[in-house]
């Protein structure tokens, strides 16, 4: 009985306690926050309300006020004439759940089936699909992580507790006026027919919001809808990175740190590191590469790793994709041979059969001489692709964009090239086709638009 309520204890705190945790306090994949200068956002929770949200509706047409609704599936069914007018009236519908239910007492694929049974309703009735969630109470869950790159989560960053009736008007007025301020994204609720809410309590929100709106007049500030807001934060915030992400690229360079001694990684240029490597035996399945050349289980490989720190370094001091990718490209040019040569001076290294890594590079390793193949479905290619999506959204100069735009393209895959091929290539005896790619500029602009497209800055030997 100890054994089971132990795992139930551990199972709750990761499932359902860390995430949460951390996206409260750092808000780590969610949207909470604005940095607007005379703009701030309205939403408002589990509507619609046949009562109250035709009269929230008429108030903000009165000022010219644009908000976000994340909606209850189940009552959007029931009312879709007032789905239809709050998109034909430019508000922005989200998505709170088909049932408003905890995500901690449902199975990750409830909840899945609750976002889009929701999204299908909003679609049905609007034309349009939903990407903006708002989970039920603002809880998530550790799956919750992975259905970013299909919805946005929005949480918020002052709540009132306006569903509670016995507030009254008077201090919730109070409230509002309190963090009425630029970037604020406010929560209330235009329907009281929820568990822990009380049925009458929209009345008194809708007088207090009467208050605030007419004070946000006189200052000049503008209530926007989130997907404004979150466009208006990115452009704003480029170049920068949040307090969570320098928090995320601390432990990144703590576990670089800590793996290249574990693992005991030497590195090409000590002076000037990028790549790391390190022989080992391999353990994945076996792999045509070429010429009758095949790698097998046991077989020694040079494990290449790049270097965390450079890494970092160039994605956020680039100023676009191809700036990166070409200095990448410098990199790799100067580096192949170095390591080449490594290699030949070493009787060991160069038993090895080939050299090897993951990334997330599709085509353009090509160009260098790796063979690029799939890397075997399981945990270690679930997992890993985890790992380098998060890392992509940190170091990549449009990473989270890129993510949502590119999503299906980011798949880790197995770098390969034979040790004979890159002493053939790269070593002191033939620096021809090195010389060549360096030589000329028209090479290495195709290069660099074929790094930039495969998501370059996504590559990363896995650790």
């Amino acid at each position: 009985m100890e054994t089971l309520l132990l795992w139930l204890f551990y199972i709750t705190t990761f499932y359902a306690f860390i995430p949460g945790l951390i996206t409260r306090i750092f808000g780590y994949r969610v949207f909470r926050r604005g940095v607007g200068v005379k703009d701030y956002a309205l939403t408002f929770d589990d509507g619609p309300d046949p009562e109250y949200t035709p009269r929230l509706l008429d108030l903000l047409k009165e000022h010219d006020a644009k908000a976000t609704f994340f909606v209850v599936g189940a009552h959007a069914e029931r009312h879709p004439e007032l789905i239809r007018r709050m998109h034909d009236e430019g508000h922005l519908i989200g998505i709170h759940n088909y049932v408003h239910k905890s995500n901690w007492i449902m199975r990750p694929g409830t909840v899945r089936k609750q976002i889009q049974r929701t999204d299908d309703i909003i679609h049905s009735i609007t034309g349009q699909r939903s990407i903006y969630y708002r989970p039920p109470w603002g809880i998530v869950n550790l799956f919750d992580f992975s259905k970013r790159r299909q919805v946005r989560i929005i949480l918020w960053s002052a709540m009132f507790g306006d569903w509670k009736e016995k507030l009254g008007a008077k201090k919730l007025t109070a409230k509002l006026l309190s963090r009425l301020n630029p970037g604020e994204v406010m929560l209330l609720h235009d329907c009281g027919r929820t568990l822990g809410a009380d049925p009458k309590a929209p009345a008194n929100m809708l007088t207090a919001l009467k208050t605030m709106l007419e004070e946000a007049d006189k200052r000049g500030l503008k209530s926007i809808r989130v997907d404004e807001m979150i466009r208006a934060s990115e452009k704003a915030r480029e170049g920068r990175l949040s307090f969570g992400k320098m928090l995320l690229v601390w432990c990144w360079l703590m576990w670089e740190k800590a793996f290249q001694f574990m693992f005991r990684l030497k590195t090409v240029s000590p002076e000037n590191p990028f790549f790391h490597y390190r022989l080992r035996s391999y353990s994945g399945d076996t792999i045509e590469m070429g010429e009758g050349s095949v790698l097998k289980k046991g077989d020694r490989i040079v494990e290449l790793h790049f270097d965390n720190r450079r890494l970092f370094e160039l994605g956020v001091s680039s100023r676009s994709e191809a700036q990166l990718a070409i200095r990448m490209i410098r990199y790799t040019q100067k580096e192949l041979p170095d390591l080449a040569e490594i290699i030949a001076s070493s009787e060991e290294l160069a038993s090895a059969k080939a050299l090897y890594g993951v990334s997330m590079i599709n085509r353009g390793p090509e160009k260098f001489g790796f063979l690029v193949t799939d890397l075997p479905d399981g945990l270690f290619a679930k997992s890993t692709r985890v790992y380098l999506r998060i890392l992509l959204s940190v170091i990549h100069p449009s990473g989270g964009n890129r993510l949502k735009r590119r999503a299906d393209a980011l798949v880790p895959k197995t770098m390969l090239m034979p040790i004979t091929d890159l002493l053939r290539s790269y070593g002191k005896p033939h620096p021809g086709s090195l010389t060549k790619s360096v030589k000329h500029s028209e090479e290495d602009a195709e290069l660099s638009v074929t790094l930039s497209d495969a998501d370059l800055p996504g590559v990363h030997a896995v650790h």
